[in-house]
């Protein structure tokens, strides 16, 4: 995927995001539900301005740094051999966040969208879509899963992200079926937890018995 593809779908979502607050701004009131407990009842508010930008800023952010990361990595850390996956992940997130945007408009508009859900919903499919992807990734110091011993290691890098994808994989597909049946959000969070912690230990095991034990 060349950037200035990824430039022109990133182009496509914010201007989705402005015209969609364009729409609901005469509908939104002056303080817009921007958070929910883990029962589904609002426990945060944002200003009607600050709530119509957010779809835009969100994926104008995350647009930025897919620009700027590439430009600044160090020289035996260039995003460059796996751009594409780079990319594609970054749009992803994009993606996720302008769902979210203008789903809380049109929450503040009126409409009866399931928000929770629906958040739980997008984050196990981020996770099954970044899982499936993590085993492409090559050592760089802005995505995947960065611990001193994988960086310091290409044969732990690796290892941990063949595991580390595995268990996202496995912990979005927990979230996807578990969220419509129930599953309550301190489940989902211990199962998030689980999946990007345990990799985390493992690298460091794995970095030993390439290694060996450490020396004076």
């Amino acid at each position: 995927m060349r950037f200035n593809r990824t430039l022109l779908v990133s182009a496509v979502f914010m201007l989705t995001g402005a015209a969609v607050a364009f729409w609901l701004w005469p509908k939104l009131p002056a303080q817009v539900p921007s958070h929910w407990d883990e029962h589904g009842r609002v426990d945060g508010y944002m200003s009607r301005l600050w709530a119509a930008w957010f779809p835009v800023l969100g994926v104008f952010a995350m647009a930025f740094l897919t620009w700027l990361l590439p430009v600044i990595s160090p020289n035996r850390f260039r995003i460059g051999p796996f751009v594409h996956i780079f990319n594609g992940l970054m749009l992803v997130i994009q993606g996720f966040l302008l769902v979210l945007g203008i789903s809380m408009l049109l929450v503040g508009a009126g409409y009866a969208v399931p928000i929770p859900m629906l958040s739980m919903l997008g984050m196990g499919a981020l996770l099954v879509i970044l899982g499936n992807y993590m085993g492409k990734l090559q050592r760089n110091f802005f995505i995947g899963i960065r611990t001193p011993w994988t960086i310091a290691s290409e044969g732990t890098w690796e290892r941990t992200h063949r595991l580390g994808g595995r268990l996202f994989v496995l912990a979005g597909l927990v979230v996807l079926v578990g969220t419509p049946l129930g599953m309550p959000l301190s489940v989902v969070i211990a199962v998030i937890l689980v999946a990007g912690l345990f990799p985390a230990l493992y690298s460091y095991l794995i970095y030993r018995r390439i290694e060996g034990p450490p020396r004076d």
